[in-house]
């Protein structure tokens, strides 16, 4: 009896979450990346896939290329460049990183000596939100691509006037 009470409530269980997975899987677009070009020796194709959000209109994405390095106390950044690339006959846009993953900085001179682990980007690169296109880019093996959503303040605010 207490062995048939157990595996009831185990397999509630297991539909709750099966259900809730099912659910959260949804807020996201159908992936469709087939149509981009296959990347360069060197080179990896990586992509970001929004989820679905209200007011995409007012939301925005900043991407970062970029690696993680033992760095000093200066100010680093990645040597690069990011190219926006047609998609021709769909009208999609992707990235192409150009770098070598060298990194260049300030000239100050650090007392302690101390390197820490840093992630050195290129320029970030802000761009429109849509989860129904993935943002698509080709970037050089050892680099690596982040993001965050920009989301914008609930209250307009008013500039003052002198």
């Amino acid at each position: 009896m207490k062995f048939s009470k157990t595996l009831i409530t185990g397999l509630v269980m297991l539909v709750g979450v099966n259900a809730f997975a099912q659910k959260k899987a949804e807020k996201f677009e159908k992936l469709q990346i087939e149509m981009f070009p296959k990347a360069k020796d060197g080179y990896k194709q990586v992509y970001i896939q929004l989820p679905v959000a209200k007011n995409e209109d007012d939301l925005k994405v900043e991407f970062f290329v970029g690696a993680e390095k033992m760095l000093d106390c200066n100010k680093y950044f990645l040597i690069g460049d990011v190219k926006t690339q047609d998609l021709q006959g769909w009208g999609y846009n992707y990235y192409e990183v150009e770098s070598k993953g060298e990194a260049g900085g300030t000239l100050m001179a650090c007392l302690d000596q101390k390197k820490t682990k840093k992630f050195v980007t290129l320029q970030p690169q802000i761009v429109r939100y849509n989860s129904k296109l993935p943002l698509v880019f080709y970037v050089p093996k050892d680099l690596e691509v982040r993001y965050r959503i920009l989301r914008p303040d609930t209250a307009m605010k008013k500039a003052v006037q002198k």
